[in-house]
């Protein structure tokens, strides 16, 4: 506890919580445990549903020449504004995680156990398929036109162009995570009333502008895991992998967050 921070600005009280234990077996026994899975693969299947519908609209638009779709621009605000709704209604909850990358840096910055880590990202994965089940079930000649929403290599660009572009997407998110969380930036920034789910937003916002020209966004793998599984195409499980390759880079962020 300190309130000596910066002498400069008022600060409020920060506190530091422990390190997660590596397996915490009690969390089985907590109903709140239980909640916060629920949280992740409800907020994960709405984050599909409204990110998967906007892609397959935008693409549908587009081909039918009448009027062109939202673009690029569009799909992005789409899964950036999805975020921050999401991350704001279960961050009390959850965390608010929603992406299997970052409560995977999340454990390793000993922020979660072993046990919430796996839960949440078999939840996450869970409702990522459940979400593109529901948009298929809803457009399903759409969805087998136009690939399923799934993240795929765009012409033009090499397989490591690709995981390039997947581990800077993946960092600057995860990255973001820990900064906007951190504990000493709330008691030292006190002052300034800025939500967390809101820098969260705004860089999905950022990396999907950048990332969706190259592979399609994967910088989260329960998004692209999910359009693979619906679609079952072989280029959306190939293209899946450097997905998967991608956020394994994300032990960085924990040390560049390291006190």
């Amino acid at each position: 506890m300190s309130k000596d921070l910066d002498p400069g600005f008022p600060t409020g009280d920060y506190f530091d919580h422990p390190p997660a234990p590596f397996f915490d077996s009690e969390e089985l026994l907590r109903w709140s445990f239980y909640r916060a899975v629920i949280a992740e693969f409800i907020a994960t299947l709405l984050f599909l549903y409204v990110g998967v519908l906007t892609v397959i609209g935008s693409q549908s638009q587009d081909s039918a020449a009448v009027c062109g779709g939202v673009g690029v621009q569009g799909i992005a605000w789409a899964f950036g504004g999805t975020i921050f709704v999401l991350v704001y209604c279960t961050a009390g909850i959850s965390g608010g995680h929603i992406n299997p990358a970052v409560t995977f840096g999340l454990f390793l910055g000993r922020k979660v156990s072993l046990v919430r880590a796996v839960l949440y990202i078999m939840a996450q994965c869970l409702g990522a398929i459940c979400g593109c089940g529901l948009v298929k079930s809803l457009k399903k000649a759409n969805f087998n036109a136009f690939s399923g929403g799934a993240t795929e290599l765009a012409d033009g660009f090499s397989p490591s162009a690709g995981l390039a572009a997947e581990i800077i997407g993946t960092f600057v998110l995860v990255y973001t995570v820990f900064s906007a969380t951190d504990p000493k930036r709330k008691a030292r920034d006190s002052h300034v009333p800025v939500l967390a789910p809101l820098p969260i937003g705004f860089a999905v916002f950022v990396v999907n502008l950048a990332t969706i020209p190259v592979t399609g966004a994967g910088i989260n793998p329960a998004r692209s895991f999910g359009s693979a599984v619906m679609f079952n195409n072989h280029k959306a499980w190939d293209n899946h992998v450097m997905d998967i390759l991608g956020w394994t880079f994300h032990w960085s962020c924990n040390g560049c967050n390291l006190p």
